[in-house]
């Protein structure tokens, strides 16, 4: 655990200088233009991820269909 956490603080400390860095050289404009495109991005992959988790056939989307029956039958 204590690794870990270690870790976690080491790479948000490394983010926050190589961000100031990059700041500082390119300026405040182009700096927050690319966090913009890299926030998009990930937003994109995260979108693509759950899309392809609950397609058909995967276990996520049975357990959708199956619960969707149950309430018809029991709603009717």
């Amino acid at each position: 655990m204590g690794k870990a956490v270690a870790f976690l603080v080491a790479l948000l400390a490394g983010v926050i200088v190589v961000g100031w860095v990059v700041s500082s050289l390119l300026g405040p404009a182009l700096f927050y233009l690319i966090v913009g495109a890299l926030v998009v991005g990930g937003g994109l992959y995260v979108y693509g991820r759950v899309k392809k988790s609950i397609a058909p056939g995967t276990r996520t989307q049975r357990r959708i269909e199956a619960a969707q029956k149950t309430y018809r039958m029991r709603n009717r």
